[in-house]
C-alpha cells in the first residue's frame, strides 16, 4: 500500500495522474491559500454525469475560513464541494493516504443532489483554493 502511494505521489508531482487514478478515499495535498498549508483535500464520493462527466465529492480538511455566524469566527471544514476532475487537476499536488470518507458530508451531499437534479446546482471547475476564498466570500456576506 505505501508502495502505491508513493508511486501515485511521485506521478502527481509531474502531472502524470489521470482521472481515473483519483479514487474514493484518498487523501491529497494541494496548492492551497496562504495559512492553510496544513489543509489537505479528500475524495468522498465520484459519480458519473452522462454530460458532466465523474463529479468528484471533496472536503477541504483544515482550512482557516473566517465565518462570523460560528462561535471563535473561523470554520476548520468544508466537508462537500462537488467538483470537476479540472477542479483536481488544478488543485492536488500529492497524494498523502488513504480513509474512508469524512462522515459530515453526506448531509451536504443529499442537499447539493436534491438541487442539483432539480437543475438548480452545479458543480465547480475552479481551483480548490479559489473555491475556499468563494465560500469564505459568501459566507459573510449573509
Amino acid at each position: 500500500m505505501r508502495i502505491m502511494i508513493a508511486i501515485m505521489s511521485f506521478l502527481s508531482m509531474f502531472g502524470l495522474l489521470s482521472a481515473s487514478d483519483y479514487k474514493e478515499g484518498q487523501l491529497w495535498s494541494y496548492k492551497t491559500r496562504s495559512g492553510e498549508e496544513q489543509s489537505t483535500v479528500l475524495i468522498n464520493k465520484i459519480e458519473t454525469h452522462k454530460k458532466l462527466g465523474k463529479i468528484y465529492h471533496i472536503s477541504a480538511l483544515k482550512v482557516k475560513v473566517r465565518n462570523r455566524h460560528v462561535d471563535g469566527g473561523i470554520t476548520t471544514e468544508l466537508p462537500h464541494i462537488p467538483v470537476s476532475e479540472e477542479t483536481l487537476k488544478k488543485s492536488l499536488t500529492k497524494l498523502i493516504g488513504n480513509q474512508g470518507p469524512n462522515p459530515n458530508y453526506i448531509e451536504g451531499y443529499y442537499t447539493w443532489k436534491a438541487e442539483f437534479d432539480a437543475g438548480k446546482a452545479g458543480i465547480f471547475s475552479i481551483s480548490v483554493a479559489e473555491i475556499v476564498s468563494f465560500i469564505e466570500e459568501a459566507i459573510n456576506k449573509q
